[in-house]
């Protein structure tokens, strides 16, 4: 057990240091740590190695005080963890000892974004002022920074996707004239003032303004957005790839980011007692294509958006890859100014050995439990219960007709819900998750219990019918999603509202907690 204020020692020491989480995304975005990283119980065997790539580093467990933690040092063991701690009382100890706590997810990314807006002075204009430019036919381009799932679901009209690390790769080659005004958005704030930013430090001639609050400040001014489109960038590498390299390696070498090689990086790999990321920032498609062995995918403006989905441990090295380097240097610059990890870029050469299709996370051998399967026609003519794992976003998206939704770790509410006597199914986005939720329901004294071969995604492809109800689990029960203003099924301009003040604080929390000295690591 560790005191809180040994854990605020620890935060300054300079020494690595990871700070895990064990509750769901939704418990822990009500109230956590500044710089702890959700590694919820029920996915922490997939979640944990991505986020740990030593297993000796130090490491501390938190809560809400419930107990999970200690859970979570006890899978962290088994996964082969040497150096973990859990902090005494978790969070509710950490208040009493006069230390902040922070509400939502992605804190430190989105922090940094208000920071950024302040310290360089990002330009931005609201919903009022672009829907007055656009209505005077003003030279514009209008890009949103989001993946393009995001943009599909919603989006300013007119925009085009372009996602925040192909801004400063892309946008320069899309320009035709010096006039145009460049207007970057996301759904809030910090993708907006990032990729404005980025822009800006890229040495972009043109004006380039934030959309102030995003799509949420276009419908709260009363506007439409539109659903649906697709319109993005043309693929394929830039003309201008090379000028577009050399201004955005300015901007991260200024800032202290560095080069690295093959070699280099075997060596980083290679040295004990440190910690070292490998991340390829580019689009998804492309690392699909090929990747070196070891690198975990986390495209560029996203990781910047949401570093802690990819990097746990404070004070380690982080070495970002991409084929033509415009792309890891801008992530670079950002992150060093973020977390003040060391970040290093490698370029890809064309001539190593590759690694082609998506990276999944994969259970150690040992904690893989032996159940049954069974394929998705032999569970449908309704005589097999099924208990569905994804997220709770997904389920309600869509599922198998009549399946339960639960949360692993949690199903003895789910197992009560069950008809008695029926064979059970457990669906899941990775077959292996289904196997250790399908375990925890024997122990739960379900015996008649097997994996549905490829989930529900498998389900779909053999023709079966989904249903889909977004009031079903309703949003109180949604615990493993901290559920965005648009996910909400009530209350949703309120939330938008809130969201949106929430945000513009941060930079005074940050303030007070004292651990965060963006820009000045």
């Amino acid at each position: 057990m560790v005191a809180p204020s040994t854990l605020k020692a620890w935060l300054r020491d300079g020494a690595e240091l990871a700070i895990l989480d064990a509750r769901e995304e939704g418990e822990f975005g009500a109230s956590h740590l500044f710089w702890a990283v959700p590694c919820p119980l029920s996915q922490a065997e997939f979640r944990a190695p991505l986020l740990l790539p030593r297993r000796d580093v130090r490491v501390v467990c938190t809560d809400g005080g419930e107990g999970l933690a200690a859970r979570l040092a006890e899978v962290l063991a088994t996964l082969g963890c040497t150096d973990v701690q859990v902090l005494e009382g978790g969070t509710p100890a950490w208040q009493a000892a006069g230390y902040e706590l922070f509400s939502g997810v992605n804190v430190p990314s989105k922090a940094f974004g208000e920071w950024v807006e302040h310290h360089y002075e990002t330009p931005s204009v609201d919903a009022e002022e672009l829907a007055a430019m656009q209505a005077a036919g003003a030279d514009l381009l209008v890009v949103d920074s989001r993946p393009m799932a995001e943009f599909h679901a919603m989006s300013i009209p007119g925009g085009i996707n372009v996602p925040g690390a192909e801004l400063a790769y892309r946008v320069p080659g899309m320009l035709e004239r010096p006039g145009t005004t460049v207007v970057v958005n996301c759904a809030g704030r910090t993708r907006s003032i990032l990729g404005a930013e980025s822009l800006r430090r890229a040495g972009l001639p043109n004006r380039v303004v934030a959309l102030r609050n995003g799509t949420m400040g276009w419908e709260l001014a009363g506007f439409r957005c539109n659903r649906g489109r697709n319109e993005s960038f043309a693929p394929g590498i830039p003309a201008d790839a090379a000028e577009t390299l050399a201004r955005a390696r300015s901007f991260a070498e200024a800032v202290g980011a560095g080069r690295i090689d093959r070699a280099g990086l075997a060596a980083l790999r290679a040295e004990p007692g440190r910690t070292t990321y490998l991340l390829d920032v580019r689009d998804p498609t492309e690392f699909a294509a090929g990747h070196l062995p070891g690198a975990t995918n986390a495209p560029g403006g996203q990781l910047v958006q949401a570093t802690d989905n990819w990097v746990a441990v404070r004070g380690a090295r982080i070495v970002l890859v991409d084929d033509t380097g415009t792309r890891s240097a801008m992530t670079a610059g950002w992150l060093r100014q973020l977390g003040g990890w060391e970040v290093s870029c490698l370029m890809l050469d064309g001539h190593e050995d590759l690694e082609t299709g998506p990276v999944a996370p994969r259970l150690p051998d040992a904690l893989r439990p032996a159940v049954p399967r069974i394929a998705p026609d032999a569970a449908a003519g309704g005589e097999v219960a099924v208990v569905d794992l994804a997220r709770s976003l997904a389920f309600r998206a869509g599922h198998i007709p009549g399946a339960v939704w639960g949360v692993r770790t949690r199903l003895d509410a789910v197992a009560a819900r069950l008809p008695p006597g029926r064979p059970v199914a457990v669906a899941a986005p990775s077959d292996e998750l289904a196997a250790l939720g399908a375990a925890e329901l024997r122990g739960l004294g379900i015996a008649d219990v097997a994996v549905l071969e490829g989930g529900t995604a498998a389900w779909k492809a053999a023709g079966f019918p989904l249903e889909a109800d977004r009031t079903d689990p309703p949003d109180a029960a949604c615990i493993d999603a901290y559920l965005r203003p648009y996910d909400r099924n009530s209350g949703v301009e309120e939330a938008m509202r809130a969201y949106l003040a929430w945000e513009i604080d941060l930079v005074h929390a940050v303030e007070r907690d004292g651990d965060a000295p963006f820009g000045a690591w």
